[in-house]
């Protein structure tokens, strides 16, 4: 396993759509830890471009996560409600909606291009790898993750095969990786999440989900995970393609809440005027609804308005701090080994203090 090969058992999430940079990926990984890039969201041309470029900064192992996607049954009536809803927010903006269609993503494309430049690992979000894909990219050389949400997802993503579990628990920001987006499901929290999968599939498990500081990298290790995947912790670094407004509200005290506005998928992020809007009327619709906001996001991207598009956050998010992506490696496995040394030390002191007693 290539988490027995980096020097410290931290993964970087993949912060797919804007923050998500080679120069992030690489800097985690010259750090110790494992650099994702995220193909989410990317034209094959151009991931195969930034998988080149994060090559060229480092020659430690990276990983890549791509999106694995059934086409979703879509309310249309309410899809377009939900448009007409957008336009006068389209149009504060001066821009149109964008159209509102399915797309896979171009997965077979990505899959191809990781066949003719593979990496250490792979992996999936929003639902297991199509049929022989494990297979071929295991052909390859590289590992596969697939990321889950609960225990039937993770005896499912078992049994096809996969080398690994990412445990996404509710806390984590940006969008849920549940294989169907549903409500009325419990999400649950990481902890329990971790020790309810622990106790039924024998695989690594890497720990997703409100993981801020040392302390909760040496947490989840105590819990049974493999390693701890980090991402809103990184979101403030200077090597992150974070938008300003974005990375600011980030320092905030704004609460997180989960919504379809934006993308038509649920999602954590930071409440905003959209956000509070928008939320209680978007349907399940992704992509179409990613695809429709989009032109009126990235407007308010480019004004600086941080009320007009998503801020992904993980609940923990207070816990980012504006620093070099490789202290923050540094950081987060020098405090967990303080962390776990402390804890240790606890235990035994407590033991010693009833023997005296």
């Amino acid at each position: 396993m290539i988490l027995d090969e980096i020097p410290h058992p931290i993964v970087l999430a993949p912060l797919a759509g804007g923050p998500s940079t080679p120069g992030l990926a690489a800097a985690v990984s010259e750090a110790g830890g494992l650099g994702c890039l995220a193909a989410g969201y990317l034209a094959p041309d151009a991931f195969r471009a930034r998988l080149r470029e994060t090559r060229a900064l480092t020659g430690a192992p990276i990983g890549v996560n791509l999106f694995a996607y059934g086409r979703p049954e879509v309310d249309e009536a309410a899809l377009r409600r939900f448009l007409e809803r957008l336009r006068p927010e389209a149009e504060r903006h001066g821009v149109g909606l964008g159209e509102a269609r399915f797309d896979d993503d171009a997965l077979d494309e990505k899959l191809a291009i990781l066949a003719d430049e593979p990496v250490a690992v792979v992996s999936f979000t929003f639902g297991p790898p199509p049929p022989g894909a494990i297979a071929a990219l295991r052909d390859r050389g590289s590992e596969v993750w697939v990321t889950v949400t609960s225990v039937p997802e993770a005896r499912s993503a078992r049994d096809a095969g996969a080398d690994a579990l990412v445990l996404q628990g509710a806390e984590a920001g940006g969008h849920r990786g549940a294989w169907e987006d549903r409500d009325g499901e419990e999400d649950l929290g990481l902890l329990a999440l971790l020790r309810l999968v622990a106790r039924e599939v024998e695989l690594p498990l890497v720990a997703a989900g409100g993981i801020g500081d040392g302390a909760g990298v040496a947490a989840v290790l105590a819990a049974g995970a493999a390693a701890a995947q980090v991402g809103t912790a990184f979101l403030r670094a200077p090597e992150a393609g974070t938008t300003p407004a974005h990375a600011d509200a980030l320092a905030t005290e704004a609460p997180t809440a989960i919504t379809r506005a934006f993308s038509g998928r649920r999602a954590r992020g930071l409440v905003n005027r959209f956000l509070l809007d928008h939320g209680p009327h978007a349907p399940a619709a992704y992509p179409h609804v990613r695809h429709a906001t989009a032109p009126l996001r990235a407007e308010a991207r480019r004004a600086g308005d941080p009320d007009g598009f998503n801020l992904w956050a993980g609940q923990a998010h207070r816990l980012a701090e504006a620093r070099p992506a490789g202290e923050i490696v540094a950081s987060l496995a020098r405090d967990a080994r303080a962390a776990i040394a402390g804890t240790a030390a606890r235990l035994g002191g407590a033991g010693t203090r009833r023997g005296g007693e």
